[in-house]
């Protein structure tokens, strides 16, 4: 079979280089076209380069349209309106899309489901890390195995994240929802500060801190009356996210148009489930 094409969004950020040296050492695929937004200093350069790799031969372009020519699948960890108007690109062309983007509000979700049924492949998710989704399992389990816990999500990024919580954080704190049978956007905290009273029964709890270089560090908290239990996931390498990406463009290959996520990929879903 024939490499899988793949073009990379935000070519020149910190994902998008990593995207890139991911393609270049995965087997089958291959960088087919890069681009950035306009204005970008990588506008123009050689992809390769950029990562920090050999050049490739393909020039980082500013013109989404012409990036997309030729190409099979798009890894995108962008901003929401970009992985927005990408979805439609790939419903538009039956492409493979792989969305990393966080900080999507309903709206955008609401789009991207769209695209999909629209005659895309989208795999969307807060982290393509195959050991925080193995997680999203245990703290499932854990919050129906111990109802009366207190259920509290700390994370950590590096000083340029501009989005709180955490899309991965929104995953912890849905999965103990589901193991809870309860609806997260009705029983989260996001903030505290001042008289706020005593801590509700049920909720589930989120801190956010920024500093450094931190790529992003998650624990989530079950706090009983005489013990605690707590889960953490410290993600030291963002090629961790960008090996999972690849990964699951390849996955996505053989599929059908629809939405999937990282559990899919990873076989931790039931066909039935969808």
């Amino acid at each position: 079979m024939a490499d899988l094409k793949i073009a990379v969004a935000g070519a020149g950020g910190r994902m998008g280089t990593a995207l890139i040296r991911a393609v270049a050492a995965t087997d089958g695929v291959v960088v087919q076209a890069a681009f950035d937004r306009i204005g970008s200093p990588a506008i123009g350069r050689d992809a390769g380069v950029v990562a920090g790799l050999e050049a490739n031969g393909v020039v980082i372009l500013d013109h989404v349209e012409a990036a997309l020519a030729g190409a099979e699948a798009i890894l995108d960890f962008t901003a929401p309106a970009a992985s927005v108007a990408l979805a439609r690109e790939a419903a538009a062309r039956g492409l493979i899309h792989i969305i990393g983007t966080t900080g999507c509000g309903a709206e955008d979700d609401a789009a991207i489901a769209a695209a999909a049924r629209a005659g895309a492949r989208i795999v969307k998710s807060g982290n393509f890390s195959p050991g925080l989704n193995t997680l999203l399992g245990l703290v499932r389990q854990a919050a129906a195995a111990l109802p009366g816990y207190d259920v509290e999500i700390v994370e950590m990024h590096h000083n340029q994240k501009v989005d709180a919580p955490s899309g991965t954080a929104l995953m912890l704190g849905q999965a103990a929802a589901e193991g809870r049978g309860i609806e997260l956007a009705t029983h989260a905290v996001r903030g505290r500060d001042g008289h706020t009273g005593v801590r509700p029964a049920g909720s589930i709890g989120f801190a956010a801190l920024r500093g450094g270089t931190v790529i992003g560090d998650h624990t989530v908290i079950l706090a009983g009356e005489r013990e605690r239990l707590e889960f953490t996931h410290r993600a030291e390498d963002r090629a961790m996210f960008a090996s999972g990406a690849v990964r699951a463009a390849l996955w996505a290959r053989d599929r059908g148009p629809g939405l999937y996520s990282m559990a899919d990929v990873l076989g931790f879903t039931r066909q039935e489930d969808h």
